[in-house]
């Protein structure tokens, strides 16, 4: 019996022939040889509706995001099951994505972003902006914005794809800052290098404070002539917006913003005032829910290789973006 890891270092290994059955199966070809994977995996153990037009390679039903996802994780575990694990005498695979993962029993999650990169996930906690997630997932993507604006049949094709681990599906610039700054903070303290993940993980870059102090935070090892030369273009920055006198601009400056970068250009200690900043930020715009990482995200920081991809931001849900890992 193969341990989990090495179920999915075949699949990783395997890829491109799983895609290549995958797609197939998405045009119609052979669909009948997984037909009782389908057949077990459909809701009370019956051909899902759209199986007939699958097979007869017909136009994919209702063609919506959610749908296509459905039709997709089904017929990769038949993929799998078919041509990759039916020699290895184990447990036939389920979904349920209410564990948290796609196929949880070898922990795999599966995402099918279209043409515009991105899809929408549950939010769990702040953190998994840094951390990742704890299990890998393939990421297929789909030509659907394409094909949903041709005539019919039309046929779901998977044009590209990648394996990424799990603390790879995490934001790519945050955790390249907090790398950057990992070893250094904790060589002066734990409290603020907690500060400073605190506040990449609850970051939100349409916040014009927000969005400056991030750039600082990039810049807390360069020299203080350095850091205060980036001080003065904030602050000429603001000072363009207020005598812009534009209300729509206006109503993004805070009375204290300004305040903000003065403190840390008079400081002393740029790096202690910068993560200081940081942290009131965090307080001001997030109150409660900006809470500091638990124990168990903390001990993962720690152990992390922060080698996040893709780009993820969130509001109800996390907005993954995974335009980095496929544009040329």
């Amino acid at each position: 019996m193969k341990s989990e890891k090495e179920l999915k270092n075949l699949i990783k290994d395997k890829l491109d022939f799983i895609v290549q059955k995958l797609n197939g199966y998405l045009r119609g070809k052979n669909v009948s040889e997984i037909k009782n994977v389908l057949k077990r995996l459909g809701r009370n153990n019956e051909l899902p509706h759209w199986y007939e037009l699958l097979e007869s390679g017909q136009s994919m039903p209702n063609l919506d995001g959610k749908t296509i996802g459905s039709v997709i994780e089904m017929t990769l575990v038949g993929t799998l099951e078919k041509h990759i694990f039916s020699d290895l005498n184990m447990k036939p695979l389920e979904i349920n994505p209410a564990k948290g993962v796609d196929i949880p029993s070898i922990n795999l999650g599966i995402k099918s972003p279209s043409e515009n990169y991105c899809t929408s996930e549950p939010f769990f906690s702040a953190y998994e902006r840094i951390l990742g997630n704890e299990h890998d997932a393939l990421i297929l993507l789909t030509d659907y914005q394409t094909a949903k604006k041709n005539p019919p049949p039309i046929r779901i094709q998977i044009i590209k794809y990648q394996y990424l681990r799990g603390s790879e599906i995490a934001d790519k610039k945050l955790c390249s800052i907090a790398l950057k700054h990992r070893d250094f903070l904790l060589n002066q303290s734990e409290a603020n290098c907690k500060k400073m993940i605190q506040f990449l993980a609850h970051i939100n870059q349409s916040d014009l404070r927000g969005k400056y102090l991030l750039s600082l935070l990039d810049s807390l090892q360069e020299s203080n002539q350095s850091i205060d030369r980036k001080i003065d273009k904030i602050i000429k920055s603001y000072s363009k917006l207020i005598n812009s006198n534009s209300d729509s601009n206006n109503e993004y400056i805070k009375n204290d913003d300004l305040n903000c970068f003065k403190t840390i250009k008079l400081s002393n200690n740029k790096q202690y005032a910068i993560i200081n900043c940081c942290n009131d930020w965090v307080i001001d715009n997030h109150k409660d829910f900006g809470r500091m990482p638990n124990d168990n995200e903390w001990a993962r920081f720690l152990n992390s290789p922060l080698n996040g991809k893709i780009g993820m931001s969130f509001a109800l849900q996390w907005r993954y973006n995974f335009g980095g890992i496929f544009r040329i």
